[in-house]
């Protein structure tokens, strides 16, 4: 996967948009405001997704290249290094960091979905 599919695939989620708060080398995927995706615009090597605790565990162990999150709460992010990775995997790793952020929004919000 390179950043334009990462990119292409994130977009294609309902109500997401992209921001480079973090200034113009970090690029961010939101839904509703809140992040479910992070990486490097320049150097495309990782993406940080948010990940279940338990699920996040299980990765780390199963997986070399996946890391808990730098600068990230470590329990709830995982880094994941691209390389070795198949797009459905990265693809399923997204949307399951997309859809914990759903899940954790209002009732209100999710009625929106």
């Amino acid at each position: 996967m390179d950043i334009v599919e990462f990119r292409d695939y994130c977009m294609s989620l309902e109500q997401v948009t992209e921001e480079t708060p973090f200034g113009p080398e970090t690029l961010v995927f939101k839904v509703a405001g809140k992040i479910f995706a992070l990486c490097g615009i320049d150097n495309f090597v990782s993406i940080n997704l948010k990940c279940d605790p338990e699920k996040a565990v299980q990765l780390r162990e199963e997986y070399d290249q996946v890391k808990p999150a730098w600068h990230m709460n470590k329990k709830h992010w995982n880094t994941v290094l691209l390389e070795g990775f198949s797009v459905p995997m990265l693809q399923e790793l997204i949307l399951h960091s997309y859809s914990l952020v759903v899940k954790s929004l209002p009732k209100k919000v999710q009625a929106e979905f």
